[in-house]
């Protein structure tokens, strides 16, 4: 018997896909590889249905590097409402308890927001997809049952209080990878005595990506009846997942070697870190790592 074909086309590249309300990721994720009829595409990173925003789809060759979008950083506008507690954290969920908001002010708020900037540890949600002994712990949730969940060291890079109408706020915040806002804002609203809960929620950024390129399904659709041309143009170059990395050019005996999977010696690099791999021509091939040696070695090449 023959091996199986794969269906659909190749195709290269990054789509800033806007995630709309209601949709899983995954869901989104479909939609657009049956858009492209691309034969291999995954995004970046779920967003919860009741979350919308920046959903980056790697295409192609574009999944080699993908993994390194999910360790990004991200970036969120959210607004959360004082005085419920809900079971999931978030409008979806059920109202578990009802609390007195009265004399909590922006005052508190900014105050307490103090408390969350910085590197501080957080525990996951039972709402999350997280396992515990091979179970989803949303599964569990589910059913009712709740496990104990280790707390994680994360990083809240900026939070800022952008709007406050009683009984709800807005916040933009920066964060590491692996940063719940949903629980985010629960520790905020048992800070401040009252409960809280998030009632929308939008992801701005990813890593160097912004929201300001990003394409909702109306464009997608739109291109789509364009033909093939129209929805290549809106797809990004893969190197440009890694525009905040420096770059480093190896002429034509360093490229060889280093494709090789060999480690090899490159004037004036980085002394540290992770870098992007250029040949002699400048056409990106893939990722380095800058070894304790100084030795630049390959990590994943496109």
């Amino acid at each position: 018997m023959g091996r199986r074909s794969h269906p659909g086309r190749n195709v290269e590249g990054i789509l800033l896909l806007d995630k709309p309300l209601g949709e899983t990721s995954n869901a989104a994720l479909q939609r657009v590889k049956r858009l492209f009829f691309a034969r291999k595409a995954g995004h970046t990173g779920s967003l919860d249905p009741l979350a919308e925003g920046l959903l980056p789809i790697c295409f192609g060759s574009a999944t080699k590097i993908s993994a390194f979008l999910l360790d990004a950083d991200k970036r969120y506008w959210v607004r959360v409402k004082l005085g419920e507690i809900t079971s999931t954290g978030d409008a979806e969920g059920t109202l578990v308890e009802a609390r007195s908001t009265e004399g909590v002010g922006e005052k508190d708020i900014r105050q307490v927001l103090n408390n969350f900037r910085g590197d501080i540890q957080q525990i996951p949600p039972m709402y999350s997809a997280l396992k515990h002994k091979g179970e989803r712990l949303y599964k569990l949730a589910r059913d009712g049952v709740e496990v104990e969940r280790e707390p994680r060291r994360i990083q809240i890079y900026r939070l800022e209080l952008v709007a406050f109408d009683p009984p709800e706020f807005e916040l933009e915040v920066h964060c590491s990878k692996g940063t719940y806002v949903r629980t985010l804002a629960e520790d905020i609203g048992l800070q401040l005595g009252c409960g809280a809960h998030v009632t929308a929620l939008r992801r701005t950024g990813v890593g160097p990506f912004s929201g300001e390129n990003m394409v909702n399904m109306e464009a997608l659709n739109s291109a789509f009846e364009q033909g093939r041309e129209a929805l290549q143009a809106l797809l990004l170059p893969i190197e440009r997942a890694l525009d905040n990395w420096p770059a480093v050019r190896l002429n034509p005996d360093s490229t060889f070697y280093i494709k090789q999977g060999q480690p090899v010696q490159v004037p004036n690099a980085p002394t540290e870190g992770k870098v992007r791999l250029h040949d002699h021509n400048g056409k990106f091939f893939g990722v380095g790592e800058i070894l304790d040696d100084g030795r630049v070695a390959p990590k994943r090449l496109i």
